[in-house]
C-alpha cells in the first residue's frame, strides 16, 4: 500500500500541467461553496487541476475554494458551482485539460474586490499570475451580490470596473466574464442589474439562477450548486464560441 501511494504520489508529481486552460472563480459564499459535497462528488476531477496554498498544481476535488488565501474556515468550504462547470467543460472540449484557481470569501462585498489596491482583487492576480506560466486564462467565474442586495444603484457600475480591471491586468480585453444571480425568488433588484450585464459589458454572460433552491436565505443547496455550474458552462461556452468568430 505504502509502495502504491508513493507510486501515485510520484505520478502525479510527473503529471502535465501545462497548457491549461484556466477558469478564475471568485466572489462570496455561494462561490467558496456551503452546499453538502454529494457522495458521488468526492473524488479528483479528471484532466482537472486546482491551485493549490504554494500555487502549484494539484489535484481537483472538492471543497475546490479550500486553498483559497481569503477564505473563511476550513470546514465551512463545501460544495461550489465549479464542480459541475469543470464537468460540463471537459465534456464539451474531450481533449482539454483545466486549471482552476478559486479563491472566493464569503460575505464580501463588490467593494472590497473592485480597488487595484484591494487585498482580495491584489491576491487574486497574484495567484492567477503564478497559474498563468502554465496555461492561458479562458475565463472569470463570478458570483456576488448578496451583501450589495440592498443598495444595487452602484453595483452595475462596480462590476463593470471589476471586469475592466481584470481584463487589463490579465492581458486580455475580450476575456470572457460569466456573472451568477442570487437567489431569484426574492425578487431582488440587483438580479436585474446582473441581468443586464451583457447589455453593458462585452464578452460577458449571465448564469441565471432561476428555478434554484436555497436551505437557507441565500445559499444554494447541493442540486442547486449542481445546476448553476452547468449554467456557467452554458454562458461561457457561448462567449468562447462568440470570440472565436468574431
Amino acid at each position: 500500500a505504502l509502495l502504491l501511494c508513493l507510486f501515485q504520489s510520484t505520478a502525479w508529481a510527473d503529471s502535465p500541467a501545462k497548457d491549461l486552460d484556466i477558469y478564475i472563480l471568485i466572489g462570496q459564499s455561494n462561490m467558496a461553496g456551503r452546499a453538502k459535497v454529494p457522495e458521488d462528488a468526492t473524488g479528483e476531477i479528471e484532466r482537472c487541476f486546482l491551485l493549490n496554498n504554494e500555487n502549484k498544481w494539484g489535484p481537483a476535488k472538492n471543497p475546490l475554494n479550500l486553498y483559497s488565501t481569503i477564505r473563511k474556515g476550513e470546514g465551512m468550504q463545501k460544495l461550489n458551482p465549479g464542480y459541475s462547470f469543470a464537468k460540463a467543460m471537459l465534456a464539451h472540449d474531450k481533449k482539454a485539460k483545466i486549471g482552476l484557481v478559486v479563491n472566493a470569501r464569503g460575505g464580501s462585498k463588490i467593494e472590497q474586490w473592485i480597488g487595484k489596491d484591494a487585498n482580495y482583487y491584489k491576491q487574486l492576480l497574484a495567484r492567477t499570475r503564478a497559474a498563468m506560466k502554465t496555461g492561458t486564462v479562458k475565463g472569470i467565474l463570478w458570483h456576488q451580490g448578496e451583501s450589495n442586495s440592498n443598495n444595487p444603484e452602484k453595483y452595475a457600475e462596480q462590476l463593470k470596473t471589476l471586469i475592466t480591471n481584470l481584463r487589463e491586468d490579465l492581458g486580455n480585453d475580450k476575456l470572457p466574464f460569466v456573472a451568477g444571480q442570487i437567489r431569484f425568488d426574492l425578487n431582488l433588484e440587483i438580479n436585474n442589474v446582473i441581468a443586464a450585464l451583457p447589455e453593458n459589458v462585452p464578452n460577458a454572460g449571465v448564469a441565471s439562477s432561476k428555478g434554484l433552491k436555497t436551505y437557507d436565505k441565500w445559499h444554494f443547496d447541493t442540486e442547486g450548486q449542481l445546476e448553476l455550474g452547468k449554467r456557467y458552462a452554458e454562458q461561457m461556452i457561448k462567449l468562447q464560441k462568440k470570440s472565436s468568430t468574431d
